[in-house]
């Protein structure tokens, strides 16, 4: 009995031994190789940095150059409207009429007293020179002549006044008819024919001038820092909503000396032709500006992801496996995005196959000059292969600022 149990304990021995031995051929380093995933080629760019324009971006508001209300200045009925709501006005184009009679009558009423004084004048004179013979030969006393005299020169100033009255009637009587003091874009108006209006107390309409227009907008205190010195020789262009360029004809006209205590910004605004009224006061638009130098690096949009927390690029590492490296994008160059942080000279920026990638994803890395094929040079320097990624149009579907 004890035989035959130590004859099974050796067989099972001999049985583990057998599968310890299949086990190592499993592990054998050949077959290993066999189920690793094969290495994932891409494309690399060396960056190297470039002097190029600082583009700071914010969302500004359009504003007419010049904004005028329109207000009665003398009292009376509204009687005529005489624009089209909305439509553009010249400067001079009567607006509003307002009853006329009653400043007509005036007018008729001081020309009336005008001629009244006249007539007193002249025989005021009459009587001053028909007294002085009888003054120096001392038929009359002395005093009667002079106050022929003073009868004279105060009807003379009765003159004076009458003409005043006379300017003043015809100034209210200009009055009634209500012009447009600058010419621009119209409003609504607010107060209908037949309604009594108040001199220098209703409002009638407001005039905007839209050509040229003004963008106004704020910076961060540390942004404005970046461009300050610089900002009247600035750029500025205006973007459509998907970043393209509506107009790069702009000019920043004013700058504020203080910072904005709550906001901690400084405000700006930007002067645009605006002949066609693309733009409308009140209009929300996208403002870039460029202004002096910095240093950064070119990278293709289509090499920039996004992350959870920020934007970064995909680096081909000497052990020949891809790494992630967070960047600080700027702003866009053509089809190139401006790197302004993250990245070291000659650091090589993998440009292709980046759904492909996962951190330390093996890969088999290629110049970009190499990309174009068989008997490209591919020992061309990186600024050459720049200017032939600056041409090309933007990736599909890229990340924007």
């Amino acid at each position: 009995m004890r035989a035959a149990l130590r004859t099974l304990r050796h067989a099972c021995v001999a049985s583990i031994v057998l599968v310890a031995g299949c086990g190592d051929k499993t592990s054998d380093p050949a077959a290993k190789s066999a189920t690793a995933p094969a290495a994932i080629p891409v494309t690399v760019k060396r960056v190297e940095p470039q002097r190029v324009a600082i583009a700071l971006e914010a969302v500004g508001q359009a504003e007419g150059s010049r904004e005028v209300e329109i207000r009665a200045r003398v009292s009376g009925i509204l009687e005529k409207r005489l624009y089209t709501e909305g439509a553009p006005v010249k400067a001079g184009q009567t607006l509003f009429v307002i009853d006329r009679a009653q400043y007509e009558i005036a007018a008729a009423q001081a020309q009336a007293a005008l001629a009244q004084e006249r007539v007193r004048q002249e025989q005021a004179r009459r009587e001053a020179e028909r007294l002085k013979p009888l003054s120096e030969s001392r038929a009359i006393s002395q005093r009667e002549y002079d106050e022929a005299l003073s009868t004279l020169k105060q009807s003379t100033a009765a003159i004076e006044g009458a003409q005043a009255r006379i300017d003043e009637a015809k100034l209210n009587l200009s009055y009634t008819l209500v012009s447009a003091p600058i010419g621009g874009i119209t409003s609504r108006a607010l107060r209908s024919e037949g309604s009594l209006v108040a001199a220098n107390t209703d409002l009638l309409t407001t005039i905007i001038q839209v050509h040229p227009i003004w963008i106004r907008f704020s910076l961060a205190e540390a942004d404005f820092e970046r461009i300050r010195g610089h900002e009247r020789r600035a750029q500025v262009q205006l973007l459509t909503q998907d970043g393209a360029v509506a107009a790069n004809n702009g000019r920043l006209n004013f700058a504020a000396s203080t910072v904005d205590p709550k906001l901690g910004t400084v405000q700006l605004r930007a002067e645009f032709p605006n002949e066609r009224q693309r733009w409308l006061p009140g209009q929300f638009v996208r403002v870039q500006i460029f202004a002096s130098e910095q240093e950064a690096f070119l990278v293709p949009q289509a090499a920039v992801v996004q992350t959870e927390q920020t934007r970064a690029v995909w680096i081909a590492a000497a052990d020949g496996k891809a790494v992630m490296k967070p960047v600080q994008t700027g702003h866009w160059i053509g089809s190139d995005w401006v790197i302004i942080g993250g990245l070291q000279r000659g650091d090589p920026v993998i440009v292709d196959n980046l759904i492909k990638l996962r951190p330390g994803a093996p890969i088999t890395p290629r110049s970009a000059g190499a990309a174009d094929g068989p008997g490209s040079d591919q020992g061309g320097s990186d600024q050459g292969r720049t200017r032939v990624e600056a041409g090309s149009e933007p990736a599909a579907g890229a990340a924007k600022k």
